[in-house]
C-alpha cells in the first residue's frame, strides 16, 4: 500500500512525502515513491499523516460488564478514532490480579482487537507475591488504585504500600484520590442537600485537596524506593509541582493527563452532567489551563483516554447513584486537535505525548513513530473537512458519547494497524488486525 502526496508529522517536523506500506511494516519514506505492481495507492494530499494514538490507559469492561463495552467493540471505536494500541485496566470481574486472568485477557483479545493491546496486573492488598514474579513484557505495568476503586483493588494501607513500591519489577501506574478526604467532603455535602447532591459538587467531593494528598504521597514513595512511577490522570495544576519538566527520556516519575480534562471545566457540569461524572473529577478552568501549560513545558508526560463506557440507563441515574465514567477513545484524537485548531497547544506536542513519548516511556518496541522498519500504526486526519459527532456514528457498545451534536475541526480519514487499513470510507474493517504490543 502507497500513501501519497502527505503531510507527514513525525519527531518535531513536518514533511511532504510518500509512504510504502509492505506487509505490517513501514518499507520507505520517501518525497516520491514509484507504485510497485499490485500496489493499492492512496492520494492523502492535503492532510496529516500521524503516528497512531497509543492509549495507555482503557476500560473495555471484559470481562464482566458485556452491557457497557468489550475488546471487539471499544478497540472497533479506537481505530475509528485514530488510536492504533490500548493498554487495558484491571478492575474487571473476575479482576486480574493473577497471573491466570491475566492470560485469559490476552486470549480474549487474540483475533478479536482492532487495535494492538497490552493490560496492566492489578495490585491488590494481598497480591504481593504475584506482583514481584511478573516478568517484562508480560504486562504493561502495574495498575495501583490508592483511592477510588471497591474492595480488595482499593490499596491505601501505607505498609501494603511501601512493599510494593519497594518490590514491584514494573512500572507502577497509580490513580491517586485520598479517601478519607473524599467521604468526608461527600458527607458534607448530604448534610447540605440530603440525597439530592447536584453533580456540580463533584469536584468538591473528589477535591484538589483528596488529589493532592495521595498524589504526593505516591511521589514520595516512588523517591524513597527509586520506583518506576507513573500517575495517572492529573486533574490539577497544584500536582504539576510533584513532577520536573522536561523531556520523558530518563524520568523514572511521570504524569499523565487525560483528554477530557484538557478540553472541559467544571462550567460543563451544567449542560452534561453525568455524562462528564469521572474520576478524578473535571475541576476548575484554572486547573484546565495549568494541565495545559504542563503538557506544554513537560510536567505532564503524555496524554490518554480513561475511556470508560456505562449504559446511558445508569448514568440517567441521580448523582451519587450514578457511576463514573465516559466513552471517548472514538473523539480522543479529534478533541487534541481542537485545542491545536484554537492555538492551545501545537501539533507536534500532540503527537510526542500520544505516541512518541508513550513509547519511550513504556518501552513500545517498533510503533510509536513514523519510520522505517517500524510497525505501520498510522493515521490519516482531514484538517479541512469539520466533522460532527451523531448517534449513528457512534461505535461505542453504550452507544452515547457527551460530544453528541459537537462538531470537531479535524476528521479521521483511515486508520493502519500493523500495516493493514483498519479504518477507511467511515467503516471498520470486518478482518481485526490488533497484534500483542511487545516491550524493548
Amino acid at each position: 500500500m502507497l500513501i501519497t502526496q502527505a503531510k507527514i508529522v513525525n519527531e518535531g517536523r513536518i514533511i511532504e512525502g510518500d509512504v510504502l506500506i509492505k506487509g505490517q511494516h513501514i518499507d520507505k519514506i520517501a518525497p516520491f515513491i514509484a507504485a510497485p505492481p499490485r500496489t493499492k495507492v492512496i492520494d492523502a494530499k492535503g492532510k496529516l499523516l500521524l503516528p497512531g494514538f497509543i492509549d495507555d490507559q482503557v476500560h473495555f469492561r471484559e470481562p464482566g460488564a458485556p452491557d457497557k463495552g468489550d475488546i471487539a467493540t471499544e478497540s472497533a471505536a479506537a481505530v475509528a478514532g485514530g488510536t492504533t494500541s490500548f493498554m487495558d485496566m484491571p478492575n474487571t470481574n473476575p479482576q486480574t490480579v493473577t497471573h491466570a486472568a491475566l492470560a485469559a485477557k490476552f486470549s480474549a483479545a487474540a483475533g478479536r482487537a482492532h487495535a494492538n493491546y497490552a493490560f496492566y496486573f492489578g495490585a491488590t492488598n494481598d497480591n504481593l507475591a504475584e506482583i514481584e514474579s511478573l516478568k517484562h513484557g508480560e504486562a504493561c505495568g502495574v495498575k495501583v488504585f490508592m483511592g477510588a476503586s471497591t474492595g480488595n483493588m482499593l490499596v491505601d494501607n501505607p505498609d501494603t504500600l511501601d512493599r510494593i513500591f519497594s518490590r514491584c519489577p514494573l512500572l507502577i501506574a497509580t490513580h491517586c484520590e485520598d479517601t478519607p478526604t473524599i467521604k468526608a467532603n461527600e458527607a458534607r455535602a448530604r448534610e447540605k442537600y440530603g440525597d439530592n447532591v447536584p453533580v456540580a459538587e463533584h469536584p468538591n467531593i473528589r477535591s484538589e485537596e483528596a488529589c493532592w494528598k495521595s498524589s504526593s504521597f505516591a511521589v514520595s514513595l516512588a523517591k524513597k524506593h527509586n520506583a518506576n512511577l507513573h500517575v495517572l490522570h492529573l486533574t490539577t495544576a497544584r500536582e504539576l509541582a510533584l513532577f520536573e519538566p522536561g523531556p520523558v527520556a530518563g524520568k523514572k516519575i511521570t504524569a499523565e493527563v487525560c483528554a477530557h480534562y484538557l478540553l472541559l471545566d467544571d462550567t460543563y457540569y451544567a449542560k452534561l452532567g453525568n455524562k462528564i461524572k469521572c474520576n478524578p473529577a473535571i475541576k476548575t478552568q484554572a486547573d484546565r489551563k495549568g494541565l495545559i501549560q504542563g503538557v506544554k513545558d513537560g510536567r505532564i508526560a503524555l496524554i490518554a483516554t480513561d475511556h470508560a463506557p456505562h449504559t446511558a440507563e445508569e448514568k440517567a441515574k441521580p448523582y451519587l447513584q450514578a457511576p463514573s465514567g465516559l466513552p471517548l477513545i472514538q473523539h480522543s484524537l479529534q478533541m487534541l486537535l481542537e485545542l491545536v485548531t484554537r492555538g492551545e497547544l501545537d501539533l507536534h506536542t500532540v503527537v510526542a505525548k500520544t505516541s512518541h513519548d508513550v513509547a519511550q516511556r513504556f518501552g513500545v518496541k517498533d510503533r510509536g513513530y513514523i519510520r522505517e522498519g517500524f510497525l505501520a500504526d498510522l493515521v490519516l486526519v482531514d484538517p479541512k473537512t469539520p466533522h460532527t459527532v451523531t448517534p449513528e456514528s457512534l461505535l461505542y457498545k453504550c452507544r452515547w458519547s457527551p460530544f453528541e451534536g459537537q462538531t470537531f475541526s479535524h476528521s479521521i480519514v483511515a486508520t493502519w494497524v500493523s500495516g493493514h487499513l483498519a479504518y477507511s470510507e467511515g467503516k471498520v474493517s470486518a478482518k481485526p488486525s490488533g497484534k500483542r504490543l511487545e516491550f524493548s
